[in-house]
């Protein structure tokens, strides 16, 4: 077997080789070592605070970025995507901080055993790290984000503290392959062309495929991994600290305590790898907002998504959510789209009533009667003017029917658009990808096309084909139920610590499909964990600056850290762990700025 290298970093930028790491079989390649110091740190790249509430940092060769550009800008994107930095979120005076954290990075491919494609490790290793209490908190990306994409949650509340930052992308992430100059992403995250170097994604070559995204496309199906990912995560951030200091090797579960967190796609991988945990490697875990699905309980999420996708846009113009933010057009009308779902779904049957006021309405039953609270439907109007149900199942049924970019289900396709066509990406597009996508198109001068018609309802016959594979009996249908069961939740060992969170007004995720299954399946085992339905916070803490919409919520990543810090004081200070927590005190922030009385913490 041969060994892995280390690329350890240069004053001058440039890199050289040793070969004394121990093995770690799942490494694919090369590991590279940065050193992050002297304005350009671990939690923010030197941006700091006010460098991450402003404009994205430029490329000095927008064509060729050079890889700390690249790492800047994909910090800075993480951080947009997740937390509310808007001037009335009070990130930095209300809840947590930015500081500047030197330290090193580890970086490398890694390989689920029979995957196809890679996905990305990262150990962020701060210079302060406690060798007094060794710390590992280990994470995975929200959403399908690159590997920066829990930095706001586990990276904010880890390193200034002392504590080692394991990160997984867990199979997902934003190393677009672009079939047209057949380019990918290498581990630093430049563009080069198939055959040159490893690559994050590199699929089967194609004629006419256009753009292949990794979570979709890979052919595996990346979700039903997450929790060897996060394992995986944690075992080379323990074999990373151990070259980090080898005078204090080796560093173990026994002798450093690894804190697993998540938010949303994160944090289900986290309550999944907590199932996996057969080696008592986690000492305890918080998930915030988790995609979790629970054999036998709750509803998965194809099924409610597919499901929102066709009701969502008639139900929601129902003259009761005429105030709610995203629910009508400019003009206070309900929007157009929604107008000819309720026409389209009037006309194929499925509703009876002949009138908008009474279609919306009895779209309204439709989804309550499935398990939707009004509150997730309002929030839930949002998701729904971004068009997000279509963008994810589209996405989703790709992964779980293990489809490549040529053969995605329902016609969907991705593609580079120029003047919203599909054609050739700008070169330099195509080199921010990796620092700006968000890991499922459309976006970043990357669309999906397809399952579409020339109707006034152009996108229910792709939404119609998705939500058949789930109502269906056919091959696929089948395939893809089968799929849906291998992301069963299993019981984690009854002492860990587990605390979840979700938003009492998540419209993404309903905790009534997600969290509060998985709780109730706990405890029906015996398990205690704690579980905190959060007054007024929804699922995206970032999408509060927009207006009007912040004023009705609260964010969701103080509770998160405040749950951490409960954990904390558990594990290093000898606090017992509750066995209640009490629902906070809250109101919603209003049109004003933040104020810490409102988080009633």
């Amino acid at each position: 077997m041969n060994h892995r290298k280390i690329l350890a970093a240069a004053p001058a930028g440039a890199f050289s080789a040793e070969s004394s790491m121990q093995e770690i079989e799942f490494v694919q390649g090369d590991v590279r070592v940065t050193a992050h110091r002297d304005h350009d740190d671990l939690l923010s790249a030197g941006l700091g605070l006010d460098g991450l509430k402003g404009l994205p940092p430029p490329f000095a060769d927008a064509r060729h970025p050079a890889p700390e550009a690249l790492r800047r800008r994909a910090i800075y994107t993480s951080w947009k995507g997740i937390a509310d930095l808007g001037p009335l979120g009070g990130y930095g005076t209300v809840y947590g901080a930015v500081p500047d954290v030197p330290g090193r990075e580890y970086q490398a491919f890694a390989k689920i055993p029979g995957a196809h494609a890679p996905h990305r490790v990262l150990l962020q290793v701060p210079d302060n790290f406690d060798p007094a209490r060794r710390c590992l908190v280990v994470t995975a990306s929200s959403g399908s984000r690159g590997i920066y994409g829990a930095i706001a949650l586990a990276g904010a509340w880890g390193l200034p503290r002392g504590c080692a930052v394991a990160y997984t992308d867990k199979g997902a992430g934003s190393g677009y392959f672009d079939f047209s100059d057949d380019s990918g992403v290498t581990l630093d995250g430049a563009r080069v062309r198939r055959g040159t170097a490893m690559l994050e994604f590199e699929p089967v070559a194609m004629r006419g495929a256009g753009v292949a995204v990794k979570h979709a496309n890979s052919g595996d199906h990346p979700e039903a991994d997450w929790d060897r990912h996060v394992m995986q995560a944690a075992r080379f951030g323990l074999a990373m600290l151990d070259r980090a200091f080898p005078e204090q090797a080796p560093f173990t579960p026994q002798n450093t305590k690894i804190i697993a967190t998540g938010l949303s796609n994160g944090g289900g991988a986290v309550l999944q790898a907590a199932g996996l945990d057969h080696q008592h490697l986690l000492a305890g875990v918080v998930a915030l907002a988790p995609n979790v699905h629970t054999p036998g309980h709750g509803r998965a999420l194809f099924d409610y998504m597919t499901e929102a996708a066709i009701w969502l846009p008639c139900a929601l113009a129902d003259a009761s959510f005429a105030s709610i933010p995203f629910a009508r057009d400019a003009c206070g009308a309900p929007h157009a789209a929604g107008v000819a779902r309720c026409a389209s779904l009037h006309a194929t049957g499925l509703l009876k009533t002949a009138t908008l006021d009474a279609q919306a309405a009895e779209a309204c039953r439709y989804l309550r009667a499935s398990g939707w609270t009004d509150q997730a439907m309002a929030t839930a109007a949002l998701s729904t003017m971004l068009d997000l149900w279509r963008v994810i199942g589209a996405a989703y049924a790709s992964a779980y029917l293990r489809r490549g970019a040529g053969d995605m289900p329902c016609g969907y396709r991705y593609a580079a658009m120029v003047d919203d066509l599909a054609g050739a990406a700008d070169e330099a597009i195509r080199a921010s990808w990796w620092a700006d996508a968000s890991g499922v198109p459309p976006g970043n001068g990357v669309g999906l096309s397809g399952g579409m018609d020339a109707s006034a309802d152009p996108s229910l016959a792709g939404i119609q084909c998705l939500r058949a594979l789930w109502m269906g009996s056919g091959a696929d249908a089948q395939a893809l139920h089968a799929s849906v069961a291998a992301l069963a939740a299993h019981l984690p060992r009854a002492e860990l610590p587990i605390a979840v969170l979700h938003g009492a007004d998540d419209g993404l995720l309903p905790a009534v499909f997600t969290s509060e299954p998985y709780i109730h399946w706990l405890r029906t085992h015996g398990r205690q964990p704690l579980y905190w339905k959060v007054p007024h916070a929804q699922h995206f803490d970032a999408l509060l600056a927009l207006p009007g919409f912040g004023d009705r919520h609260l964010p969701l990543l103080p509770y998160g850290y405040a749950a951490l810090d409960r954990l904390w004081d558990h594990l290093y200070r000898d606090q017992p762990w509750p066995t209640h927590l009490p629902v906070p005190v809250s109101a919603p922030r209003g049109a004003g700025a933040l104020q810490s009385s409102m988080l009633g913490l």
